[in-house]
């Protein structure tokens, strides 16, 4: 008997030691060391708080417990401590009440046989395992409580810093799609609709004889016919477009860089016509051109290679690639772009939209799924048209909707039959030119593992214009080229040439070259212009002995977040990633666009305005494009052309409010692997 109270007093002392252990500064599910209870308010609050600082943690027991206690800014956690130490306590008092004569019956512990003088040291015992007990029954609840409060608050700190998945990315995804006031889309709804009302009035006056119609007149002996365009279109571009069309095709009359001369007129009857004095507006700021690395330029000294070129070759070619317009130029432009994009082979088209719309028809067919996103470019949305695939838009950029018509397409497979698609091909942009986003792409590539579909990855805007070499998105978010099916991008903007290219896979090209109707039918890429892609493509490679290509590529980057920060400050609704240099201010209604414009034109200064049919009715926007050109001074004057404007026609709507379209972040614990 001695032996086991001495037993038991050494596991009485272990266990207070073993409670001891526990640091007093440690909070553990919501329960104190001493046993006290936490208000549960305060506890989720903190969860909160130091959820930057949580470990991960799996959909079964809990493996890290986190503290809510930092010193010197070091993350203090606990592993396994609750399951290890419990355990222990608890075996070692079980082996004591095996060994005393204890026995334990629907909880209770119950005295055998043991003398009246140690009576008191087995109620402590017993108190202490009770205790233990429910101690330990608290923390398993504790801890599912845990886990739910800090996937909870993953959650939320995910869609605070627009990074949901964010293990998949290297460096933070700052995105931002403001939502404006409610009252802003009430007034530009409203406004459309007084437009269409003096519209009709206004055809109805022309019936009647009681206004001049300047529109294009049908011949009499074509009355009966069939209209070419529908109702709403003609009716539109009477009404509406008219009264902004001075805004658009202005007749520029330099090279597009950072600052260009356009060709003065005006229009005397509403912009039915125009009438050209002859004269030019000189040095008008250019915030709308392609131009990202400003290497459409004239300087002989810069462009002596195509020159050469053209006094060799001559412009025309004359011919397909099939055919005789198969040139050495071509060959070496197509080689420098596979070892520019560390791919295994390249070929290039004369012409970039019909990149899109030729190719993809050889690549898919009856039979086959295209998911596209619903911002895709037209090039895109025609080429997959022209294919006889099947078509499914998800949402933009929204990779829960994605998930969804891919795990849809896997599951039920074809309409009625429900065989299996042939293939399914995922069509995105890795900038879209009206928002100013960049595709998630690392989420996108691991769905398109997953489901085994296809990648087709338009980088018309990116290439060049983002990623530390200007190899685009793959590079800028450090991914492997092979993840990529199929790589294309235009010639047309950052390289300031003209034309396309598809890269990947050597089969793929090879299958390319004579099942492409671009290809096959195609006139074939001019030398001099195949000339300016090599020096392009040299210079960002460091292979012309600068580092030129390195600085505007760097420069880029510089006056892109300087000028879209600058922007957020002052007020403005401005849609896109921060490292986009697609900048698209919002202006909503259609009237403030063509003021806008017309205004910027006045202080010299050339910007692109966009509305509906090419945006959301409720979305009419202005669309700035920056150049690793732009000097501070350029971009400053702009900026302040911009805030005066934006005071006197009211375009300040934001409230420095990060509001990201709720539809992209719900159901952000998806899982990506299997």
């Amino acid at each position: 008997m001695e032996r086991a109270v001495g037993k038991g007093k050494r596991t009485m002392s272990n266990l207070n030691s073993k409670a001891e252990e526990i640091p007093a500064a440690v909070v553990i599910g919501g329960i104190a060391p001493s046993g006290q209870n936490l208000p549960s308010a305060n506890f989720e609050e903190e969860m909160l708080k130091a959820v930057k600082f949580s470990l991960p943690s799996n959909d079964s027991v809990p493996h890290k417990v986190v503290t809510l206690c930092k010193k010197d800014g070091k993350q203090k956690s606990i592993t396994n401590i609750l399951d290890k130490k419990v355990e222990k306590m608890t075996g070692s008092v079980n082996d004591f009440i095996s060994s005393s004569g204890l026995v334990l019956v629907a909880g209770q512990s119950k005295i055998v046989s043991l003398p009246q003088k140690e009576e008191t040291i087995i109620k402590d015992l017993r108190s202490t395992l009770e205790w233990r007990s429910e101690m330990g029954s608290k923390i398993d609840s504790v801890q599912r409580r845990n886990q739910d409060t800090i996937k909870k608050a993953q959650r939320v700190s995910n869609v605070e810093n627009d990074t949901p998945n964010g293990d998949l990315y290297k460096k933070p995804f700052n995105e931002s799609f403001e939502t404006g006031p409610l009252y802003i889309a009430v007034l530009t709804y409203l406004g459309f609709g007084v437009m269409t009302l003096f519209g009709y009035l206004r055809d109805f006056m022309r019936s009647w004889k009681l206004e001049k119609c300047l529109a294009a007149a049908e011949r009499e002996e074509q009355k009966e016919f069939v209209p070419l365009y529908q109702d709403f279109e003609a009716f539109y571009t009477r009404n509406v477009y008219m009264r902004v069309r001075d805004n658009f095709n202005r007749p520029i009359c330099s090279i597009p860089g950072p600052q260009f001369d356009l060709m003065e007129r005006f229009s005397d009857d509403y912009n039915w016509t125009f009438r050209y004095t002859g004269q030019a507006i000189k040095d008008v700021i250019n915030m709308g051109s392609y131009n990202y690395l400003g290497f459409a330029e004239n300087s002989p000294s810069a462009l002596k290679t195509v020159i050469d070129t053209l006094k060799t070759y001559g412009i025309g070619v004359c011919s397909t690639r099939q055919e005789m317009g198969n040139f050495d130029k071509h060959k070496e432009v197509e080689d420098l772009m596979a070892e520019f994009l560390h791919v295994e082979a390249a070929m290039v088209f004369g012409m970039g939209f019909a990149t899109n719309s030729m190719n993809i028809p050889a690549l898919v067919g009856k039979g086959c799924l295209i998911l596209s996103d619903e911002l895709n470019h037209a090039s895109l949305v025609l080429g997959a048209r022209l294919s006889g695939a099947t078509i499914r838009v998800f949402k933009h950029n929204n990779i829960q909707s994605l998930e969804r018509l891919l795990r849809d397409a896997v599951v039920n497979g074809q309409p009625r039959s429900h065989r299996a698609w042939k293939k399914i091909l995922i069509l995105v942009e890795g900038i879209y030119s009206m928002e100013g986003s960049i595709v998630r792409l690392p989420e996108v590539v691991a769905l398109k593992k997953k489901y085994k579909a296809y990648l087709y990855l338009d980088e018309a805007h990116s290439i060049g214009a983002v990623g530390p070499t200007g190899r685009g998105v793959v590079e800028y978010f450090g991914m492997d080229p092979a993840d990529i099916d199929v790589l294309m991008g235009t010639l047309t903007k950052s390289f300031g040439a003209c034309g396309g290219y598809i890269a990947g896979k050597k089969k793929l090209v090879d299958y390319l070259r004579t099942h492409s109707h671009s290809a096959v039918y195609g006139t074939s890429m001019s030398p001099p212009v195949a000339e300016q892609i090599i020096r392009v493509m040299k210079c960002l490679m460091g292979r012309d002995g600068t580092t030129i290509g390195a600085q505007k590529v760097r420069q880029l980057m510089e006056n892109t977040r300087y000028f879209r920060q600058r922007l957020h400050e002052m007020g403005f609704i401005i849609y896109g990633h921060e490292d986009s240099p697609v900048v698209p201010l919002l202006m909503y209604m259609i009237s403030k666009i063509a003021c806008f414009a017309r205004q910027m034109l006045e202080r010299k200064i050339g910007v692109v305005v966009v509305g509906f049919p090419a945006t959301p009715m409720a979305e009419t926007r202005a669309r700035f494009c920056i150049s690793a050109v732009h000097t501070r001074e350029m971009l400053d004057k702009v900026l302040n052309a911009v805030d005066e404007l934006g005071e006197s026609i009211q375009l300040k709507h934001s409230r420095h409010r990060k509001s990201s379209r709720p539809e992209l972040y719900d159901e952000t614990s998806y899982e990506l692997e299997d």
